[in-house]
Parts: structure tokens; sequence; C-alpha cells
């Protein structure tokens, strides 16, 4: 579903991403974990044409990601929910919710508000669709955010740090929706996040980046019980007695 061929990524002389080769499959849900800086918002930034690489290629469903084929990419295949929810705060809940699926997908504005209680039903906010989202907590303008996410009915979800702008108390609300949605066999999930509880319960694989490189990937209990790279294990060993 997801291929990074050699992909490299520059910010004027600064090397990002470098040599990354990774092939996610269709329905995987990967979880990408690593010290701040090690390029793993990048990385995800970089399957949706949200940063353009500097060299390699990106590959979505067998068509190469370029300037040509973003919007439909983007519009077919990926959606993305972000650290800050960016929801529009002119917008209540329900027209946030079927903005997309009305001017991009042109469904009927029906038919986008059915799509839309159906995965506010999912989220637990059905009850919320006619506010605005200034007068909701932050955990649920993130589910709220997840929703709408969902409303685009797309195979890729790709979450950046879904619940770092969060309070301790809100995170798990957001972790519950996020196990549920990976629960759907056909939704490819690539998530990345230090919630390293739900990295174990969750994860297809998980995968280890620093310095713009990916050190290690392997199943949640290899990755944790048996690390074989001595750096994994030191961030390991930091990250998981917090």
């Amino acid at each position: 579903m997801i291929q990074l061929e050699n992909v490299n990524k520059m910010f004027d002389k600064h090397h990002v991403l470098k040599d990354i080769n990774l092939t996610i499959n269709e329905g995987e849900k990967l979880v990408i974990i690593g010290p701040s800086g090690s390029g793993k918002s990048t990385t995800i930034r970089c399957m949706n044409g949200l940063e353009e690489v500097t060299s390699g290629k990106v590959i979505i469903n067998d068509i190469e990601l370029t300037h040509k084929t973003k919007s439909l990419i983007c519009r077919k295949y990926c959606a993305m929910v972000f650290q800050h929810f960016n929801l529009y705060p002119h917008m209540t809940v329900l027209e946030n919710l079927t903005l997309a699926p009305t001017k991009i997908q042109k469904k009927s504005k029906q038919e986008a508000e059915e799509i839309a209680y159906k995965y506010l039903k999912v989220v637990g906010l059905e009850e919320k669709a006619k506010v605005y989202p200034s007068t909701l907590s932050g955990g649920q303008q993130q589910r709220v955010a997840i929703a709408r996410s969902l409303c685009t009915q797309k195979k890729i979800i790709l979450f950046d740090e879904p619940t770092s702008a969060l309070d301790p108390e809100t995170v798990q609300e957001v972790l519950d929706v996020m196990r549920k949605i990976s629960e759907e066999k056909g939704t490819t999930m690539v998530v990345v996040t230090h919630e390293m509880g739900f990295a174990k319960e969750v994860a297809d694989r998980v995968m280890f980046m620093e310095d713009g490189r990916i050190i290690e990937s392997d199943t949640p209990k290899n990755f944790f019980d048996r690390p074989k790279s001595e750096r994994t294990k030191i961030f390991l060993s930091k990250i998981l007695t917090h």
C-alpha cells in the first residue's frame, strides 16, 4: 500500500531523512517511535505529499507520488490526523466532518451527514454534532479530527503524534478510539507516537528511527522483548521506565 524507496529529505543543508526504504502492506498497523528530531513526522508527511522528498520515490497503491498525482492520492487514499486537531473553528463539528466529502468527493449533503453521524458514533460524540470546536475539550477535538479522517473513507490513515498535545487524562480516550479503528482489517494505519502501550497492543510492526534513519523494525513482541540494536535498547530502557 505504501512504499518509500531510497527517500532523502533536506531542509536547506539539514539532512532530515537518509535513504529511507520502507514497505507497508494493506491493512498493516505500523507504529513509528524514536527521539525528537529523528525524522518520524517528516517520514509520515512525505507519505501524503505534505513534504516533498528531495530524492527517492514515494509510491501509494502502485502510484508514484508526484506533483501531478498528489491531489489524486490525497483525495483517494490518504487521510491524516495531526497533533493539533486542525479543525475549522468557524464551523460546527458536523460541518467540519462533511466538508471534504461534499467539496472534494462530491457526495450529497444527506449522504455526507449520514457518514458523519456514523463516525461520530464510533468516536462517541454524536451529541456534539451541532456545537463548535471551541466548546470541546482537547480529547474531544482530537476524536472529532479522527472522525473527520474516517468520513473520507480512505484506505490509509496517518497519525502524527495524535496524543502529544493532550493532557494525560484525555490521552486514553483518543487511544481507545484508535484501538477501535485498528480492528478494521482493511484500514492501513501509520502512527507516530510515544505511547508504548498502544504500540505493544495495536501494532503489527514497530519501527525505531534516529537521526533520519530506520534503526530497527520488528513485531511488537520481538521489538520490546528482544531488541537487536544497542541504540534501541537504550531508548526503550529510558522511555519504558517513565
